[in-house]
């Protein structure tokens, strides 16, 4: 069988007119003589109000019945594309994870799927049925329903491919495909064609909203080539795929920037071995996610000033870790709300010297100033003061030729 995945998100099931625009897309790709496998997201909205009606029960709702709650939405999105299928003379039906079933291991919430039972659904295909499967959940040893996080149903899209040996895995969104920066802070932003899994997973993990990193991780680690494409357009979307298939004579795929940064500098910090981890072990305790870390040494060399970013939500808490830390000592504490982090991002820096006086010379032109910079193989990240974001992603967007 030659089968192809197709994913729904929210806004693409977000109305019955839109399940209507979809479900021909469906019969496009059965027409083609492709065995189908649809995978659907909740209408756009409704896994919101859903918590929202759990958090109006109780602040503490169960995190099994907040499972069984959550994963609801998706259960009426893919009764609606497979009533509008058979209406329209095609073999199709909705399918709950637990029907088939979907196996999943972890905590509610956070579950991962562990295996997935091909029986069912293969002899659905031979058949020539379209099965519409509900994303964002399987089920446990207990039998218990779980759902795999936000974003989910992309992640189960992704392992329904690849334990089907899908053809093809496209991913229908409200966008045409991944871009060199975020279009709707940049016009000059320009649609990726092929983009490796490692700059995706850089994107996704600084802000890019088109997939969460967990389902970049999934389709990295199973080899599944991923199409994100919009359901609104028949134009190409972008290719997620693995490097040694991508030919590309830019050094730099995409730029991100983010807005809900904050810088904390401790300054006067005694300088003694065993002094940072002092520090951090209570913020990772309080499930601080630490991200720039930058330390200065003193003069005299017995004191250091120590600069680190975490996300503006958790400026409170960590600025009471902080001040209740008896094991540091340190004589105060700045606080920074005001900051994003610019990055740059690609494969093509790892062979071309260089970018990294390129990105600091074109910031400086702009009399941009950088406070904080970390780097990895094929990503430089900058922290600039958050009033010159758009003319650090312009300048940078230019220098590199993205907008071309």
């Amino acid at each position: 069988m030659k089968i192809v995945v197709l994913k729904f998100g929210g806004t693409s099931v977000g109305t019955i007119k839109k399940i209507k625009k979809i479900a021909k897309i469906i019969k496009d790709y059965k027409k083609k003589k492709y065995s189908v496998i649809v995978v659907s997201s909740a209408m756009s909205g409704t896994t919101n109000d859903l918590i929202k009606k759990s958090k109006e029960i109780c602040q503490n709702f169960p995190d099994t019945e907040y499972d069984v709650l959550v994963s609801s939405g998706e259960q009426i999105s893919c009764a609606l594309i497979a009533g509008k299928l058979i209406s329209d003379g095609f073999k199709s039906r909705s399918w709950l994870a637990w029907q088939i079933p979907i196996i999943t291991k972890g905590s509610n919430k956070i579950s991962r799927i562990h295996q997935i039972n091909k029986n069912k659904i293969n002899q659905y295909l031979k058949k020539g049925g379209i099965p519409i499967i509900t994303g964002f959940q399987g089920i446990n040893n207990d039998e218990r329903v779980t759902t795999i996080g936000r974003g989910g149903s992309d992640a189960s899209a992704i392992m329904i491919a690849k334990f089907f040996k899908a053809q093809r895995c496209i991913i229908y969104t409200d966008v045409e495909g991944v871009y060199t920066t975020d279009p709707n802070k940049l016009k000059k932003a320009k649609k990726i064609k092929v983009i490796s899994y490692e700059e995706m997973l850089e994107m996704a993990s600084l802000g890019a909203k088109v997939m969460q990193p967990v389902s970049i991780q999934d389709a990295r680690l199973n080899r599944i080539d991923i199409e994100v494409k919009s359901s609104y357009t028949k134009k190409s979307g972008t290719l997620i795929t693995k490097r040694s298939n991508i030919i590309n004579n830019k050094i730099i795929t995409g730029i991100s920037s983010t807005h809900n940064d904050a810088k904390v500098t401790l300054v006067g910090v005694k300088d003694k071995p065993g002094v940072a981890a002092a520090i951090f072990k209570p913020l990772s305790k309080g499930m601080v996610n630490v991200d720039m870390v930058v330390q200065n040494i003193s003069a005299n060399g017995k004191e250091t000033d120590l600069t680190f970013t975490i996300k503006s939500e958790d400026l409170n808490k960590t600025k009471k870790i902080i001040q209740g830390n008896k094991n540091i000592n340190f004589r105060k504490v700045l606080l920074n709300k005001g900051v994003s982090k610019i990055s740059v991002i690609g494969v093509g820096m790892i062979t071309t010297p260089g970018v990294t006086f390129r990105m600091f010379q074109t910031l400086a032109n702009k009399k941009i100033n950088i406070q904080v910079i970390s780097t990895s193989e094929i990503k430089i990240s900058v922290l600039v003061d958050k009033k010159d974001t758009k003319k650090a992603l312009l300048a940078l967007h230019s220098e590199f030729k993205l907008d071309k």
